[in-house]
């Protein structure tokens, strides 16, 4: 899986990131400290980095699907991965967490390195 970001239309686009750390991972804690992990800082720096230049959806809901594809055949824990994702694009996609609307997660085919596809769009009230 190649890591960018493709636009599919003037409010939707699909971005290929690096696997995501576990939010067991992503965020530590000394005494009464909490803080993000180095994997997580790498993480959330990848994931600036691919979103780079794009307006955003600063102030709309928003819809989610986002697609592991995990390294190897162990069986994961697939909400465990979501916080790292969101977290990361709050305040370049969106201004937090809060505007996700929908969220849909799924188990990709394991591919060499990891990766998640992450489709993200306005949400259209049914």
């Amino acid at each position: 899986m190649s890591i960018g970001c493709t636009r599919i239309n003037s409010c939707m686009y699909i971005f290929n990131f690096p696997y995501p750390p576990s939010v067991n991972s992503y965020w530590l804690q000394s005494g009464k400290r909490r803080y993000i992990s180095r994997r997580g800082v790498e993480f959330k720096k990848a994931v600036h980095e691919i979103c780079a230049g794009i307006e955003g959806y600063q102030g709309k809901p928003v819809e989610i699907n986002i697609v592991l594809y995990p390294r190897d055949k162990r069986l994961l824990d697939i909400d465990n991965c979501c916080k790292a994702i969101l977290d990361s694009m709050n305040g370049i996609l969106y201004d937090d967490d809060q505007q996700v609307w929908k969220l849909t997660v799924e188990r990709g085919e394991k591919i060499k390195g990891g990766g998640c596809r992450v489709s993200i769009d306005v949400y259209k009230h049914p």
